[in-house]
């Protein structure tokens, strides 16, 4: 089913954990909410484990976000960003510009 999903059902699957101190200085109630280009994210599993960045993409498609810093080198020299899957990272700051994310989470 999760392959087969409808885009609009697999924003749904796009949920990472939130560090417990952003949870307790924001106030949030969740312990999981969905990742959003300009969060930054923690790696928690991998060979880039203990990395964190920016987002700079979700692919819903895949379930994979783009992290700056994060990447390697091509064949022709070229840096290309590596996909991180979304349940091997957790959230540390959110991007808050978004007012309708603001009311979701309850901060004022």
């Amino acid at each position: 089913m999760r392959y087969n999903a409808e885009m609009h059902l697999r924003q749904k699957f796009a949920h990472a954990h939130v560090s417990k101190e952003l949870r307790a200085k924001l106030s949030i109630k969740k312990k999981s909410i969905q990742v959003s280009a300009g969060d930054t994210v923690k790696i928690m599993a991998g060979g880039n484990a203990g990395k964190s960045g920016k987002v700079n993409r979700v692919d819903l498609k895949k379930s994979k976000l783009f992290i700056e810093g994060v990447s390697r080198k091509t064949s022709k020299g070229k840096e290309t960003m590596l996909p991180i899957s979304i349940s091997n990272t957790y959230i540390t700051d959110l991007n808050l510009n978004d007012k309708l994310r603001k009311a979701k989470l309850g901060i004022a």
